[in-house]
């Protein structure tokens, strides 16, 4: 026997009986963002490396030790997209649909980074993401805030996300503090940790976010970002501030949050749970004024945010949130004797012609009446038609309602639909 083929770690297999969860939390995303007004654009999975590399910095961990970069036959070097902005960028530049133009735009799809699998992260993991290009001020940062807050409320879970806030500046100004937080570091750099000492010229904001107690001990004495801001930075963020406490939308300013990747300014800002232990954050984003330009592009103003749907899913799931997940049919055909396999496929058919929104599933591969009524049962359909060679001769079908106590009726074929509209109510 050959050796069984298993998916590769980290990649995993999304069943049928897990897919309508998945198919619930999408379609809440869709129908928000559509109520907002934004529009779906669709990415390549496969970018050259170079977009990630300029966009996301070279020295970041995932450049560095995340990326799937592999040669194509040509020589080119190509990678598998580890986040949705670049890419969502590099189309918006090459198709010009942001040079002096407003977009507001979403997409859903896979991601790859190759971390070490653990519950609610994986190496092919799938984000939801938001990307708004051409608006400048503090209002359009509300509104994707307010936009993800109106997702916990349709989801059921606003109660337990916490909104945290904090602003980056310019790139001046944290260029600035830059050089004051390294400064500080290396007079501590005996007490740092080893990650923290190599994120130290690389990428020392990252420092802030660090989750060894030692260090984080060490940094309540570091130089604070905000004591560089200019008066623009402090306008913009408390114009934010403004809009979110009069739309009653609570947050906490925490200074330590910088994000992970090099292109965000301004305004950052991550809902948190302490419902999934020790990863917390269920969506993230902020501000990214330079990148289109960083990219090939004019400048132009762009904020967004993502989120994981394995960590959402699994949120939902542990707080026993899933809820109106359909079953697999409303109606199952059920058939038995000479001539009813032509027939039931038939009544199928005409169904989904004159009630396309009924789930209508037929029985296949024979047997016999109770072997059908157990699969109907399987699939929680609501009713079963059952048709034999006596239903067929008269052009009757027999109703059996397998949810509900209303008792077995056989019907003509033209009074079906009534009976069946009333499944929706």
């Amino acid at each position: 026997m050959a050796k069984q083929i298993q998916a590769i770690r980290g990649m995993n297999d999304c069943l049928p009986e897990q897919t309508p969860v998945w198919q619930m939390v999408e379609a809440t995303l869709r129908r928000v963002v559509s109520s907002y007004g934004y529009s779906e654009i669709r990415m390549p999975v496969v970018e050259m490396t170079h977009l990630f590399q300029r966009a996301i910095g070279e020295v970041t961990d995932v450049v560095e030790k995340e990326m799937y970069t592999f040669n194509d036959r040509n020589g080119d070097s190509l990678t598998l997209r580890p986040e949705g902005t670049a890419g969502c960028v590099r189309a918006c530049i090459e198709h010009g649909l942001v040079y002096n133009q407003e977009r507001r735009l979403w997409y859903v799809g896979p991601m790859f980074r190759h971390e070490r699998p653990q519950k609610g992260r994986y190496r092919q993991f799938h984000q939801f993401g938001v990307e708004v290009f051409g608006l400048t001020g503090p209002d359009i940062d509300a509104e994707l805030i307010m936009l993800t807050a109106r997702l916990w409320r349709e989801l059921g879970i606003e109660q337990f996300t916490t909104l945290q806030l904090n602003t980056l500046g310019s790139s001046a100004e944290r260029a600035a503090y830059r050089d004051a937080l390294v400064a500080f570091l290396e007079q501590h750099k005996e007490s740092l940790d080893e990650e923290c000492q190599r994120r130290m010229y690389t990428n020392p904001l990252r420092v802030l976010d660090t989750k060894n107690p030692q260090v984080q001990e060490i940094l309540t004495q570091a130089p604070v970002l905000s004591d560089y801001f200019g008066e623009e930075t402090k306008a913009h963020f408390d114009g934010l501030k403004a809009l979110l406490d009069a739309a009653g939308i609570a947050y906490q300013v925490n200074e330590r949050l910088v994000r992970g990747l090099d292109y965000y300014n301004y305004t950052v800002f991550e809902w948190v749970t302490d419902s999934l232990g020790a990863q917390g954050t269920i969506c993230g984003g902020g501000r990214y004024d330079g990148l289109v330009e960083q990219l090939g592009g004019h400048a132009t103003p762009a904020i967004g945010f993502a989120m994981g749907l394995e960590r959402l899913t699994l949120m939902l799931e542990t707080l026993e949130k899933i809820r109106n997940i359909p079953a697999v049919a409303d109606v199952y055909i059920c058939m038995a004797g000479e001539g009813t396999l032509t027939a039931g496929l038939l009544l199928a058919e005409k169904l989904r012609n004159e009630r396309p929104e009924l789930r209508v599933m037929t029985h296949c591969g024979g047997g016999n009446f109770k072997k059908q009524m157990k699969r109907a049962d399987k699939v929680e359909a609501r009713i079963a038609l059952i048709l034999g060679e006596s239903e067929v001769a008269d052009n009757k079908v027999t109703v059996k309602f397998l949810r509900d106590q209303v008792e077995q009726q056989t019907v003509d074929v033209t009074a079906l639909l009534p009976i069946l509209d009333k499944l929706g109510e």
